[in-house]
């Protein structure tokens, strides 16, 4: 699966420990801030997958962030936690297309299945096929790089296209076993080594 990337946004400190601890323990990687006003600025910053909001928090309401969020993307996936959840609330989420409202106290079982649910949805579940790609593709680019190469330098070395290649790195497209060759050849490493654990 893919790492799936969260960014909690609470101002209570014990929930974000309590969240990070376990979301980070399933294998997600997990940042939190406890000052609403900074988490626009850290979404611009990083690529997150996930953010999970309180509703209730001093200088900045959830509702109000979130709209803020919105305008930055509107396809973010958004977790609403409350523990004061209400009608007006829940209608301001949903009309901020909110991937799921919870309430405080929640199951832990129940987050991990809302959050199972969105990166289903969203397309985020990789197979093993696709972890595989992931890992060729940074392979690659880690050797050369190590090896000072850039892209249009491979490519004269491989007869890949810069295209082709940048896809295979970024694992936007599987890589024929003779462009593997052909791309270990001029890394000067044997192939296996593009694979890593697999």
């Amino acid at each position: 699966m893919a790492q799936l990337s969260i960014l909690v946004v609470d101002d209570d400190k014990d929930v974000c420990e309590y969240l990070e601890d376990f979301l980070s323990h399933d294998g997600y990687r997990v940042k939190t801030i406890y000052d609403p006003t900074l988490a626009l600025e850290e979404l611009k910053l990083e690529t997150y997958h996930v953010v999970i909001l309180d509703l209730m928090m001093p200088k900045l309401s959830g509702i109000d962030l979130l709209s803020q969020i919105r305008k930055l993307d509107d396809d973010l996936a958004v977790i609403i936690l409350t523990g004061y959840p209400s009608l007006d609330s829940a209608t301001a989420s949903i009309e901020h297309n909110v991937s799921a409202y919870i309430k405080k106290p929640f199951s832990i079982d129940e987050f991990r299945e809302v959050l199972q649910r969105i990166a289903k949805k969203k397309g985020l579940v990789l197979r093993r096929e696709d972890a595989l790609h992931v890992t060729i593709g940074k392979n690659i680019r880690e050797l050369r790089k190590n090896g000072g190469l850039t892209l249009k330098q491979m490519s004269r070395r491989t007869k890949l296209s810069v295209s082709l290649l940048s896809q295979i790195e970024r694992a936007e497209s599987s890589a024929s076993v003779s462009s593997l060759f052909k791309i270990a050849t001029a890394l000067d490493v044997p192939i296996t080594q593009l694979f890593g654990d697999y």
